[in-house]
């Protein structure tokens, strides 16, 4: 396995005129480096229009391949230095590399943009790099370069252009906009925008997908929804490879969650055929990632629950969370087999058509009505549930009331803030019973897990853990009817 090494990138580009120079900033100069990036891509560019890029760049004779993925305001570097001239021990046994193939690791956290294509060169860039360690008291705040670049074909360059990076190295948003202010007022323009790969080829970033109007018809605005939903998951899909960020996962499983909801609440207006294969199929993918994301869930609480008991308590706990933690070792192994196959490319392609073109049966069937009819569904199941509902009774609601929210996502730019309303009211009743669901899985899980651990030794020293999880559990009922009657006000004058 490569050594992988990570970290976030918060960068701003300006432009430079060819006589431009960078004004005095407080720091020291850096040494000017001269390096040559080679970028590799799929035929039609499919990683560099998602803003993606994956290269290998050679400084002083040491090459590292490097990739760099979306990640909200900023992007995420990963490097994977070369393996040391002459290196040996096991990768003696290895067969050679060439030096233009990029490491396995780094191929496979793209896979969601490449489907399957090959990665082939698709630009040689010579870059030469100048600047300034910007520093206040309190040590480095950015690094302001400029960058002089050549796109190269062969030993011919084919064009040329500068560009001013100014990468945050222990600055904020604040220390960022007084530099690009610095920066403007020595003659610094507009960036282009792009990452140098999409300037050297000249084409754009693939837009974002464009919400629906809200007088949109409904088939459009199924659309968009699923198209949003779409866009999280293939945006999710390398943080969850990666295993760094338990938030990645838990988005692309929320991603799924939604994306299987909306297809069921809009099933009257699609083909039965259709919509049944897929919900089926992102029905597996959620259970994949459903797994994992469960113990990550327990494994937090429990870790936290742990930290404020006594130290003997705390050393028995510590036992249940490694085997928590080898038990998750063994879900996320399969998790990853599943991101490797066929069958999750098959499933990203439908997806892909989902989200340009659904099939639509009946192009007048009502998603607002579809929204009404899950929050009926919702309080037919709450007036069920009597006075001491049982565990199972209230998890079933939770699924309602999160069908019924997704459902009014779909439809909230056209019923305007009733539905918003209501949205956010049943986030907070979902979140309530999901905590409820959690305690109760936690008394079960640790259980189970000290009896695997140390037989009736370990009960014991669980026993602490499992009060927790009642008390929490009598907190929460407690909370769940004052909860109840918010939403359904909330949900009777949304949808009457």
């Amino acid at each position: 396995m490569d050594a992988i090494k990570a970290t976030d990138e918060r960068e701003l580009k300006l432009s430079a005129g060819p006589r431009f120079h960078l004004p005095d900033l407080p720091g020291e100069r850096l040494r000017p480096r001269v390096f040559t990036s080679t970028y590799v891509d799929t035929a039609d560019h499919r990683l560099a229009t998602a803003g993606v890029t994956l290269r290998r760049r050679v400084e002083a004779g040491r090459g590292r391949w490097q990739l760099k993925l979306p990640r909200g305001k900023s992007r995420l570097e990963l490097e994977v230095a070369d393996p040391p001239a002459g290196s040996r021990g096991r990768r003696r046994r290895r067969r050679p590399v060439a030096p233009d193939v990029p490491p396995a690791s780094l191929v496979d956290l793209v896979t969601v943009y490449a489907r399957g294509a090959p990665l082939v060169p698709a630009a040689i860039l010579r870059t030469r790099r100048e600047g300034v360690m910007v520093r206040d008291p309190r040590g480095p705040v950015a690094e302001v370069v400029i960058d002089s670049v050549q796109v190269r074909d062969g030993h011919r360059t084919t064009e040329r252009f500068r560009e001013i990076e100014v990468e945050l190295t222990g600055g904020d948003e604040h220390a960022l906009l007084d530099i690009e202010d610095r920066l403007r007022q020595a003659g610094a323009g507009d960036g282009d925008g792009r990452p140098k790969l999409l300037r050297a080829l000249g084409i754009a970033p693939a837009p974002p997908p464009p919400p629906a109007e809200p007088a949109a018809a409904a088939p459009e605005q199924l659309r968009a929804a699923l198209a949003a939903q779409v866009a999280l998951l293939v945006a999710t899909d390398p943080g969850t490879r990666l295993g760094e960020d338990p938030e990645a996962l838990h988005q692309m499983r929320v991603a799924c969650r939604r994306l299987r909801t909306m297809l069921r609440e809009a099933r009257a207006m699609l083909d039965a055929d259709w919509v049944q294969g897929l919900r089926d199929e992102i029905e597996w993918l959620g259970d994949e990632l459903g797994a994992v994301r469960d113990l990550d869930v327990l494994r937090q609480h429990l870790s936290d629950q742990i930290a404020t008991l006594d130290p003997a308590d705390a050393r028995g706990g510590s036992r249940l969370i490694r085997a928590l933690e080898a038990e998750r070792g063994r879900v996320r192994h399969t998790l990853i087999a599943g991101l490797r196959s066929e069958r999750y490319l098959r499933l990203l392609a439908a997806l892909d058509e989902a989200a340009r073109a659904p099939r639509i049966a009946d192009g007048e069937a009502s998603l607002v009505d579809a929204a009404a009819g899950a929050f009926k569904r919702v309080r037919r199941a709450a007036k069920a549930l009597g006075d001491q509902p049982a565990d199972e009774a209230l998890h079933e609601l939770r699924i309602k009331v999160k069908r019924a929210r997704y459902a009014a996502e779909m439809v909230a730019a056209t019923v305007g803030d009733p539905a918003e309303r209501f949205i956010e009211r049943a986030k907070e009743l979902q979140d309530l019973l999901g905590d409820y669901q959690d305690a109760v899985v936690a008394q079960q899980r640790i259980r189970e897990l000290a009896a695997r651990a140390r037989g009736a030794a370990a009960a014991l020293e669980a026993s602490p853990l499992l009060e927790r999880q009642a008390t929490r559990r009598a907190e929460l009922r407690g909370q769940f009817p004052r909860r109840w009657s918010k939403l359904e006000k909330r949900g009777l004058k949304a949808w009457r």
